[in-house]
């Protein structure tokens, strides 16, 4: 029985083939080689699916506000965009439009349209009434005889912090980036601004 005992000796399993107990590890490498694929493959689709924008966003459509019939978020002309300073009032949300808010000059008065919600939350921006503020953007006359501002750009005064919603061009920047895009920020005190106007003037910007 001694001789035999060889034959009841128990090995236990191995995680991988032994070359040394004469097993082959060609199999092996298959399965080692696939489960590297498919880990590769689901990286590269978390990865791109990161970059997808948000469902907000990817469902937001060019619409007509009903009370001034201004495009909404397109209806931004680079030609008509300057600067106006005054105290803001009124913040409020049309159903499917921009926060807006009253843009009160002393010698004229505004309706600004910012951004969606969800942006405007995101840059943490607040505005209590009687904020004094300095806004660029796009100037309209709308149907029902308000004058709009679609903004590009807000300043708030007492605390120096700038809050940006469009690029140069008017793209909406809660859009991502533009693949491509190309062209410098005009922002506040550039040569971009309402000629003749200043602050709640009604020229036509120059590029």
């Amino acid at each position: 029985m001694i001789g035999n005992s060889k034959a009841f000796l128990f090995y236990p399993p191995s995680p991988r083939p032994s070359p040394a107990r004469g097993e082959g590890v060609t199999g092996w490498k298959k399965i080692s080689g696939r489960m590297a694929w498919t880990f590769l493959l689901l990286s590269l689709l978390g990865a791109s699916f990161s970059f997808l924008p948000g469902p907000a966003q990817a469902q937001e459509k060019d619409i007509v506000l009903p009370e001034s019939g201004i495009h909404y978020p397109g209806g931004f002309d680079p030609n008509t965009v300057g600067e106006v300073q005054g105290r803001a009032y009124g913040y409020s949300q049309a159903p499917g439009g921009p926060i807006q808010f009253r843009l009160d000059s002393g010698k004229e008065t505004y309706r600004v349209m910012a951004s969606p919600q969800w942006y405007w939350n995101d840059l943490g921006a607040k505005m209590p009434d009687g904020t004094e503020v300095r806004v660029r953007g796009s100037k309209s006359l709308g149907k029902d005889g308000n004058l709009y501002l679609i903004a590009q750009e807000m300043r708030v005064l007492s605390t120096g912090k700038t809050y940006a919603f469009r690029d140069d061009d008017g793209y909406p920047l809660w859009k991502g980036p533009r693949t491509g895009a190309q062209g410098s920020r005009g922002g506040f005190g550039s040569p971009q601004k309402g000629i003749g106007g200043g602050p709640g003037g009604m020229g036509k910007g120059r590029r």
